[in-house]
Order: structure tokens, then sequence, then C-alpha cells
């Protein structure tokens, strides 16, 4: 395993490797997307209690799943970064923030069109929705921190720092709808059974597979930007380019 990091430590490979995952990560995302969307919004049957607005679960959910998770990798890629010292899983990091920002942003608006309907107003200020948004402040924080110092890697060990410590929000904001009384409702999923029906399960579970997907293109588009960015210096990337400019000039 540590052979395999420090592998993908070095810039031009994890360059390389995310540009070859690209297109895969692209297109099994967008096919996977149009068939959850068929199965979740035509083939799915109304909820018995919340009829049609139910549906919206089907980007609700693998967002909030999303926000959650990327805020984890980027303490995991954090504290690979200090510990192993591996500039690249800085990179990853930041690379991966704005992105967990958008899916945090689209879980808190879903929620409130949903909150709408079933509880009669968009906001409550209820243990769940409320540690989602300081997530999303959260997420903020982080952004502002690597870009509050001038040297890189200053601003790379606060970022490191800074998201190992607020990743405490991450348990608190699953179970706080069992710690505390909430009007948001218990996981529906989980790893072990669910109360959903499969007519309108599998297409969710399409739908988080599809948004994962969709979130690593996005990354590996990023993250290509964010080496070329901090290795711009570097004799592969004047090489990177001057081989580009010839390509461009043939074609």
């Amino acid at each position: 395993m540590f052979t395999w990091l420090h592998k993908l430590g070095s810039p031009p490979l994890l360059y390389r490797v995310a540009g070859r995952s690209t297109p895969w990560f692209k297109w099994t995302a967008f096919l996977l997307l149009a068939l959850g969307l068929v199965g979740g919004l035509i083939l799915a049957p109304p909820d018995y209690q919340q009829g049609d607005g139910f549906r919206i679960i089907y980007v609700h959910v693998p967002s909030a799943i999303l926000s959650l998770a990327v805020f984890v990798l980027m303490a995991v890629a954090g504290a690979i970064g200090l510990i192993w010292r591996l500039r690249m899983a800085h990179a990853v990091a930041v690379a991966a923030a704005p992105l967990g920002a958008a899916f945090t942003f689209i879980t808190l608006i879903t929620g409130s069109l949903w909150g709408k309907p079933m509880w009669g107003t968009y906001w409550a200020w209820g243990p769940r929705l409320t540690s989602e948004l300081v997530l999303l402040f959260l997420y903020f924080g982080y952004i502002a921190v690597i870009n509050a110092f001038p040297n890189q890697r200053s601003g790379d060990r606060a970022g490191a720092i800074f998201a190992i410590i607020a990743a405490v929000d991450i348990p608190i904001i699953h179970y706080s709808v069992y710690w505390w009384t909430s009007l948001h409702q218990g996981a529906s999923l989980s790893f072990t059974n669910s109360s959903i029906s499969p007519a309108m399960l599998w297409p969710l579970l399409v739908m988080i597979v599809a948004f994962t997907l969709y979130f690593c293109w996005l990354l590996s588009i990023r993250l290509r930007t964010e080496i070329l960015r901090r290795e711009r210096r570097a004799s592969w990337v004047r090489t990177l380019t001057i081989t580009g400019a010839k390509n461009a000039k043939l074609a």
C-alpha cells in the first residue's frame, strides 16, 4: 500500500493516471445518471405518503452522501500529506474542496425544497440541517485557510490540520437524528437493511454510484489543473507544454 501511495505521489504519474481515467469516469457517470433518472422519475411509483415529492431523494441523498464523503477524503488526504509528506495528497484535498462545497450546497437546497411541502417550511433549525450548514462553512473555511498563506507548503499543512479537526462534524451530521429530537427522518438506507421499496431503491443506488463517478470525473479534471499549477516550473511540465504546442500547430 505504501509503495502504491508513493508511486502516486509522483506528479507526472498522477497527472497521467488522472488523464487516462477521466473519460471512463465521465461516460460511465453520464450513462448511470440517465438510467437512474429514468428509473427514479418515470419507473419508480409515487410514495404512498409523499406522492411524487419523494423523487427529490434521487438528487438529495447522493449529494448528501458526497458532501460527507468528500470532506472525509480531504481529511484523509491531509493526514497522508502530513505523515508521509506526499505533496500530491494535499493537491487532491485542494482539488476536492470546491466540489464538496457544491455537493453540500445542493444538499441544503434540495432539502429545503423537500421540506416546504413536507414540513411546511423551507428551513428548520434542527440538528441535521444545522450541522450540514456548518459543513458548508467548513468547506469555505478550508478554502480560505489554504489561500491565506503565501507559501504553498504552509497553506497545505494548515489546511490539512483544519480538515482533520473539522472532520468531527461528519459523525455529528450522521448521528444527529439519533442523538437529538429532529424533524429530519432517520436513515432509510443502510448496509444491513432498507425501508425503501425495491422499485424505488434501485434507481437511488444507481444515482449514488453515478454521482460518485461524476465527482471522480470532476476531481480528475481539477486535479490535473492543480498539478500543473504546482509543478509549473518543473521540466516535465515545460516539455508537456512544448509538445502540446507542436501538436496544436500540426493540427
